[in-house]
């Protein structure tokens, strides 16, 4: 069997289903991609294509221009405390992105999936508003209902079923068995969403932090919404419908009516926010990441969490490697899966080892400090400073040898 004569499913159209129905179609697989959202999910956190491998991964793609092009492009940061006195500032490094003068590169998310959509163009089929409802394989193949083809159409056959769906991994689900096997909770939530830019800020990110609780924004122009950020620590998970979201809010504005600095006035444009983000901070943790013909990628299968800030590159890198030995093992799909998890599994967890130090400093109480203190900026995270390498291979290389 050739690659133009396997049909893969991706489930799932973010970074890294969309970075490996890049790379499939770039070998010649017959890639189709199936989104439980109507279109590309917007808004999202600032991403990072961090360390050397990532950014030689988007070369190889030929998007490393673009994502530069559409860059943060941030002035600077600050911290405030509860009270809303700045304790660090810097015009040199972003507190998402690290140092500017850094080779790596910070994106907003829904415009780093927006590039690599365009950079998979039409050679791919994209079923938008779906999902998988029943999976059954046997030895040669995957047999998939769709949701909306449940009353009217047979299941459709693939060679491989690749969920690239997100730390709450519908694939996994049906595969692997249920949620909780698998998420290691790290003892904190965490909320992304679009509110008006009422602060003003410029190409400029602030950041509260307030014992366990804190949050910011982050703003690209002056005349754009602000990404924000919030969050709170909790000592156990919490019980709630991970698809409520008027429940979720209302959780979070439980925890952070009272945190301080601009909370309350996040909190009341959060409800008419157009997109709204909030899960567990959570590691996903597996023994093998296929079973079968089916197999898991990036935080479906590997989450090393938002607290590392290593997640996109991670998730483009394990897409690089899961196409390049499907492809070098075209007659052989499994002997591929299995090569894939061989060459990733060592750097998967050395970026999960990074999220046991990566908290925040506390702002300091300016009256306990005399009404000067400050943040030492040598206690503030440069997360740049931590990528993990990994070593590329030329998987064109090997397919011309």
């Amino acid at each position: 069997m050739t690659t133009a004569d396997m049909k893969v499913l991706v489930s799932g159209a973010s970074v890294s289903g969309l970075s490996v129905a890049y790379w499939l179609s770039h070998y010649g697989f017959k890639v189709t991609v199936v989104e439980r959202a109507p279109d590309l999910r917007p808004g999202g956190q600032a991403l990072d294509v961090r360390g050397a491998a990532a950014v030689e991964v988007a070369q190889r793609m030929g998007i490393l221009a673009t994502i530069r092009e559409r860059s943060t492009k941030l002035a600077g940061m600050s911290m405030v405390d509860a009270a809303g006195k700045e304790t660090f500032r810097s015009e040199e490094r972003s507190l998402t992105g690290g140092k500017f003068n850094s080779p790596n590169v910070e994106i907003l998310r829904d415009h780093l999936v927006q590039v690599l959509f365009e950079a998979v163009g039409d050679r791919i089929d994209f079923i938008f508003g779906d999902s998988i409802e029943t999976l059954k394989q046997d030895d040669t193949g995957v047999d998939v209902t769709l949701a909306n083809d449940l009353a009217t159409a047979s299941p459709r056959r693939f060679d491989l079923v690749i969920g690239a769906d997100g730390m709450r991994s519908n694939v996994r689900r049906l595969v692997f068995g249920p949620d909780e096997q698998f998420a290691h909770y790290l003892g904190s939530y965490i909320a992304v969403f679009s509110i008006p830019n009422f602060l003003g800020l410029d190409h400029w990110q602030v950041f509260c932090q307030n014992g366990d609780r804190g949050g910011g924004l982050l703003v690209l122009d002056k005349d754009q919404p602000a990404r924000t950020y919030a969050g709170f620590g909790a000592p156990e998970p919490l019980t709630y419908d991970y698809r409520d979201i008027a429940a979720q809010k209302r959780l979070l504005a439980d925890r952070l009516a009272d945190a301080g600095w601009e909370f309350p006035r996040i909190l009341a444009f959060m409800e008419d926010t157009p997109d709204f983000y909030f899960d567990a901070i959570n590691q996903i943790r597996m023994d093998e990441w296929s079973n079968g013909r089916v197999v898991l990628l990036g935080d479906a299968g590997y989450c090393v969490s938002l607290a590392t800030g290593q997640g996109t590159s991670v998730a483009m890198i394990g897409a690089y490697v899961l196409a390049g030995e499907l492809a070098t093992h075209r007659h052989e799909p499994l002997v591929g899966l299995k090569r894939y998890e061989q060459a990733l599994r060592d750097y998967v967890l050395a970026n999960q080892a990074l999220a046991s130090d990566m908290s925040l400093p506390d702002a300091p109480s300016g009256d306990a400090a005399g009404g000067d203190a400050v943040i030492d900026p040598d206690s503030v995270p440069d997360y740049n400073e931590r990528a993990i390498p990994f070593d590329l291979k030329s998987y064109e290389t090997l397919l011309r040898s």
